[in-house]
């Protein structure tokens, strides 16, 4: 099974995706925890391309050029063989991210995006867990991290709010694989119906 987390920046998603891959391992399953952008040598080599440096070094199309040539070799070297060998693949961050971001936010680009992602990579999420969370909360969360890849962040408050009511309709277009999680409550209590909803799928 494919899962993938979704959220804006700072909802708590990495950290959930963690604690689901970890709670999945101690059943004795076998998992993948990987992210986007990244995952595999390549990828990462990108992610630090489009995640470091002046939010303006890229235009949204040659992003969504980057993302999409990162996610092929990230499907090719490790989601794919990963898969075929029966393992639970989770994923922070996929296509709904560069939906949101390239598609929606940062241009009116949704229908390429859609035309390469199902000319380069053809595959969709099995379930797809969207941390919902009150973007100046996440914003204030991600900007207190301070890591160099803030290049996003520094879009500020507006594409965040941009981005969380793009992530609820997405919710809604791609209704049977997304699961919607409150990301407001104590992260014991988001796990815990993380989990949960996880179990179910995996049964």
């Amino acid at each position: 099974m494919f899962i993938t987390f979704e959220g804006i920046d700072g909802s708590g998603k990495s950290t959930q995706a963690r604690r689901l891959a970890a709670a999945l391992e101690a059943e004795g399953r076998p998992v993948v925890l990987t992210r986007e952008p990244g995952g595999s040598p390549g990828a990462e080599e990108i992610r630090r391309l489009v995640l470091e440096g002046d939010p303006a070094r890229w235009s949204a199309a040659t992003e969504l050029l980057l993302f999409t040539a990162a996610r092929r070799d990230h499907l090719e070297r490790l989601i794919a063989p990963a898969l075929a060998e029966g393992k639970i693949v989770i994923c922070d961050r996929f296509v709904d991210s560069t939906r949101m971001y390239q598609g929606l936010s940062r241009g009116d680009l949704r229908a390429e995006v859609d035309a390469l992602h199902r000319l380069m990579i053809g595959r969709e999420a099995d379930l797809t867990f969207l941390i919902d969370i009150d973007p100046a909360v996440g914003l204030a969360r991600a900007k207190g991290r301070q890591t160099a890849e803030e290049r996003f962040e520094d879009f500020g408050l507006g594409l965040q709010e941009q981005m969380r009511a793009g992530f609820l309709a997405l919710a809604q277009e791609f209704a049977p694989r997304f699961c919607v999680i409150d990301g407001a409550r104590a992260p014991d209590a988001v796990a815990a119906s993380i989990l949960a909803r996880a179990r179910e799928a995996l049964a």
